[in-house]
């Protein structure tokens, strides 16, 4: 969960209480599924979320995994 906060309050940056005008998630909606910046508003972002949460649980997972490849836990010992 901690990466997950970590992302979304990365991703959202300068836009935090209002994701859907954060130009990176938009552009990241925008690649991934086709939809212009533009024409995406309040609906559109809470829609996608929405119809794509599973995939979108998978990729946080994923950079959750990565961030751990990065950041190794130091062995104690």
């Amino acid at each position: 969960m901690r990466y997950t906060l970590r992302f979304m309050w990365n991703a959202t940056r300068g836009h935090r209480l209002t994701p859907w005008r954060s130009p990176y998630l938009l552009w990241r909606i925008e690649t991934f599924c086709g939809v212009k910046m533009h024409q995406i508003g309040f609906l559109e972002f809470w829609e996608f979320l929405w119809r794509e949460r599973v995939n979108l649980w998978r990729f946080l997972k994923w950079t959750s995994e990565m961030d751990r490849y990065v950041h190794p836990v130091p062995k104690s010992g």
